[in-house]
């Protein structure tokens, strides 16, 4: 029985997969397992009666493992993976489960922010150097060797901060951050993100509105 999954569809283009870093967390998931799987794309500025019936509050990602028991939140359905298909694991450890959890909020903050003395800039460069710190002494990824649910929650995140900012506000990571450039490079170079990476185009013009509202 294939699994399903309805993602994000790109702005203004129906067929072409979008820009949510959610839905790229869950389709990375499965092709890190090599769990076949069928991407139904949803346009979320006019959601179809189907999609609506399967999860009325009209969110993605949601995703069916095979039973018609359709699970929406990231969190809950890569576990949910884990648990159905564990090999090979991608656990990652407790006590490193949270590592630059906190990027994702400070780069909206920062992206968004109309005023350069708000401290939202500082806020970010502090959470990548934390990153950096710990890929330093921890590292390539998260948990060292292999790549793990830790990363795959955070590189989608880390490929919307660098495209957003560079494009929006003309600013990139700095130079001296050396191992979150390493491991951006990693991550971003792997099949299965190559394979599920919103085109940066549609990463754009999914961010648009929320910056210049």
């Amino acid at each position: 029985m294939t699994v399903e999954v309805c993602v994000k569809a790109a702005v203004g283009a129906p067929d072409i997969l979008g820009d949510c870093p959610f839905s790229q967390r869950v389709l990375l998931t499965l092709e890190e397992k090599k769990v076949p799987y069928e991407m139904k794309l949803v346009d979320l500025g006019n959601k179809p009666e189907w999609f609506l019936k399967i999860i009325p509050e009209g969110k993605v990602p949601v995703f069916n493992s095979g039973d018609e028991n359709w699970i929406a939140d990231s969190d809950v359905i890569t576990q949910i993976i884990e648990e159905k298909f564990p090999t090979p694991s991608l656990v990652t450890p407790p006590e490193y489960a949270s590592v630059g959890s906190k990027i994702f909020p400070a780069f909206v903050k920062f992206l968004k922010s109309k005023d350069a003395s708000d401290g939202s800039e500082k806020a970010l460069l502090d959470e990548l150097q934390a990153l950096d710190e710990h890929l330093k002494a921890h590292g390539p990824y998260i948990n060292g060797e292999n790549v793990s649910a830790a990363d795959l929650s955070l590189g989608p995140k880390l490929f919307h901060l660098q495209v957003a900012l560079e494009h929006f506000k003309d600013w990139k990571i700095p130079e001296n951050l050396t191992s979150v450039h390493a491991y951006t490079k990693a991550l971003f170079s792997r099949e299965s993100f190559v394979k599920t990476k919103p085109a940066t185009e549609y990463l754009i013009a999914g961010w648009a509105p929320k910056v210049n509202a």
